[in-house]
């Protein structure tokens, strides 16, 4: 599936138990051992090997050793059996009172207290029952991530009541090597949030400090390695949007600058926020040149046209020939759509499936046979969706009177309780006239059927299904700019007409 921005993409996250590290009695080479042999068993056909596998896991779910146990449960959820996975967690907590699944389970319990003083007394009350210094400190301090994750809320937390005092008192309790960058730019967004711009840029320049080593390697090449270094990028434009903001001019160009150099594929709100420091320097020029290059990508969004619009007059002296520039920029950007879609498309039969919309009425993919079925994932919590939505809306109204078109919005990976109930209240807020579909949880395995049978990792995602069933186009994030998205699905709908 093609992905265009991760920054845009919500993916999907696994139990946070499953995510732990694990480090206890057992040695690490005791648990690369059993976990090599487990892999070796899964991925084979073999049906004495299969029963093997079975037997294994039901040995490893009885284990008196608790790391035993999580292995098992991660393979179970591997195999996608959530009932035994969730069934060995429960008994983890049980049988371990003092164990990793009862501290994450305890740790869970706080972020749903609603009084910040009453947050803070569970948080004080958690880390005297299931101190940090009992579980054994990794390298770059990744199983403490699970104390740093609440600190952080709590700073956070703290922050948008404007008690700067007891916000940096908790980031100053961070430990987690690897993930302060992560929890210095939330608090920095906290901060940002309230209108305190200094203590903003003095987080969110600790983020960067904090992550920087990573991203010259300094650190190593592990997994946490690599999440540290992987939002450098980001962390660097997000400085330089708050010193422009504080006519720091100067200083935001050298991280907008970093910011577009270190980045693997071009980002136009990075090129956004350099035109806009250029001009603040006066260089209008390099600033147009800058604007014309993400108007030219396709992926401008509509503050970044009318900067364009702006510094085209500057450059130019008028207007003159703007109506005929923009066109054939337009024209390019078809053109250059056209040609990737060509190589993106692909046949694949579509899983069918049948869910039931926000009305009750039953929706089944098979009795849409004969249509050009456009579906959308996505979730009340996850922001690129809602993002992408403005343009779904225009494209929906564009086919509204086409027969042959349907857009069905499928909201998939629960996380309350009430996900119709929300799903419902979000879309009547934004007076979207979509056709919203529930993906929720198997109640036994408590996975989401259908948005796993389209093997989906991250959402928004959108497929694009020709008349007779098959899968012509996949898509995933969104990237911020209606008019090309609106394009891109019309030229998609368009072909998979064609070939139909």
């Amino acid at each position: 599936m093609r992905k265009n921005k991760s920054l845009v993409t919500c993916l999907s996250v696994l139990p946070l138990a499953l995510i732990c590290y694990c480090a206890r009695a057992q040695s690490k080479q005791s648990v690369d051992s059993t976990r090599k042999q487990l892999d070796k068993l899964i991925a084979s056909k073999d049906a004495a090997e299969q029963k093997t596998l079975n037997d294994r896991l039901k040995s490893l779910a009885a284990s008196n050793d608790e790391n035993e146990m999580t292995v098992a449960a991660q393979y179970y959820y591997r195999l996608k059996n959530q009932r035994a996975t969730d069934s060995i967690f429960a008994a983890e907590v049980t049988k371990f009172p003092k164990g990793m699944q009862a501290r994450n389970k305890a740790q869970a319990a706080i972020y749903e207290i609603k009084d910040l003083a009453s947050m803070e007394t569970a948080y004080q009350d958690w880390v005297k029952k299931f101190p940090p210094e009992s579980y054994p400190a990794l390298p770059l301090g990744e199983d403490r991530v699970i104390y740093d994750y609440v600190r952080s809320a709590l700073a956070v937390r703290y922050a948008k009541e404007k008690n700067t005092a007891k916000a940096i008192y908790y980031a100053g309790l961070l430990e987690a090597d690897f993930w302060k960058g992560n929890g210095y730019s939330g608090l920095a967004e906290a901060f940002y949030s309230t209108g305190d711009l200094t203590n903003a840029a003095i987080y969110q320049k600790k983020a960067i400090e904090s992550a920087g080593p990573y991203a010259d390697g300094k650190k190593g090449n592990s997994n946490a390695a690599k999440f540290a270094a992987s939002g450098y990028p980001g962390l660097c434009g997000t400085y330089a949007k708050m010193l422009y903001e504080q006519k720091k001019y100067n200083e935001a160009l050298t991280y907008i600058e970093l910011a577009i150099k270190i980045t693997p594929a071009p980002r136009a709100d990075f090129n956004y926020r350099y035109a806009q420091i250029l001009v603040a320097l006066n260089r209008n020029q390099q600033a147009f040149e800058n604007m014309d290059a993400a108007v030219k990508s396709g992926k401008a969004t509509q503050e970044m046209s009318d900067l364009f619009k702006v510094l085209y007059v500057k450059v130019k002296g008028s207007e003159a020939g703007l109506e005929a520039y923009q066109a054939d920029i337009r024209k390019g950007i078809i053109e250059s759509i056209q040609k990737r879609l060509v190589k993106d498309m692909v046949k694949e039969p579509a899983a069918q499936f049948t869910l039931t919309d926000l009305q009750g009425n039953k929706v089944s993919l098979a009795d849409l046979k004969g249509k050009v079925v456009v579906l959308d994932f996505w979730a009340t919590w996850c922001g690129p969706c809602k993002a992408s939505f403005p343009a779904m809306q225009m494209a929906v109204d564009k086919y509204k009177n086409d027969p042959n078109v349907k857009f069905l919005f499928i909201h998939t990976w629960e996380k309350t309780a009430t996900p119709a109930k929300d799903a419902k209240a979000y879309i009547e807020s934004m007076k979207y006239n979509f056709q919203v579909l529930m993906d929720t949880k198997n109640p036994e395995t408590k996975i989401n059927n259908v948005v796993t049978s389209y093997k989906v990792y991250g959402i928004p995602a959108k497929f694009v299904i020709d008349e007779k069933g098959n899968i012509r186009f996949k898509l995933t994030g969104f990237d911020g700019s209606k008019e090309a998205a609106v394009d891109e699905i019309s030229m998609m709908i368009d072909m998979a007409k064609a070939k139909s």
